[in-house]
Formats: structure tokens, C-alpha cells, sequence
């Protein structure tokens, strides 16, 4: 299931969610442009990082009214009902 959660600040930071289940559990995945601090370091230090840690760290923030934060966990639970019973009835034709 794929949703698109819009900002309240008119930023452009949109995030999507994508949401999924498996035998392990549910899965949220989350797309967002992120911002960095690569400006506080040279760019030699960042590629090191990346190639000693094989991460960057990065941060996003989404800024949402009461009303959006609600909605925002009403379609985390609507997405894991929806994930659920696809994998129900998927389990009914696979048997």
C-alpha cells in the first residue's frame, strides 16, 4: 500500500509511505528528501564517513497540523488492515 503524506509548511517535504507485511511482521518504508549537514563538514570528511561508516546521517522533518497527525496514524492502522487481509486472502488461494 502506497500513501503520500503532504507537509503543512508548503515546504516541498512531502513524505511517502509504503507499507507492507510479511511473515515477520509489518513494514513501514518512508521516501522523504532529507537534509544534511554537509555543509559543516569538507567534502573529503563526508566521503570518508561514508566509506568508513557506509552511512550518512541525515534528518527530515514534516510539520503537520493536529488534524494531519491524526489522519497521518489513522492511515498507518488503515494500511496495516489493508496489508493484513491481502496477505489473508493471498494465504487462501495460495493453499
Amino acid at each position: 500500500m502506497f500513501y503520500v503524506v503532504p507537509c503543512s509548511c508548503g515546504c516541498g517535504s512531502d513524505h511517502e509511505l509504503n507499507v507492507e507485511a510479511d511473515e515477520t511482521g509489518i513494514w513501514a518504508r518512508i521516501y522523504v528528501k532529507t537534509k544534511s549537514n554537509w555543509w559543516s563538514r569538507t567534502r573529503w570528511q563526508n566521503i570518508w564517513t561514508l566509506i568508513t561508516r557506509g552511512y550518512v546521517e541525515m534528518h527530515n522533518d514534516i510539520h503537520m497540523s493536529k488534524q494531519q497527525a491524526l489522519n497521518y496514524a489513522k492511515t498507518l492502522e488503515s494500511a496495516i488492515i489493508d496489508v493484513e487481509t491481502f496477505r489473508n486472502e493471498r494465504k487462501k488461494t495460495d493453499a
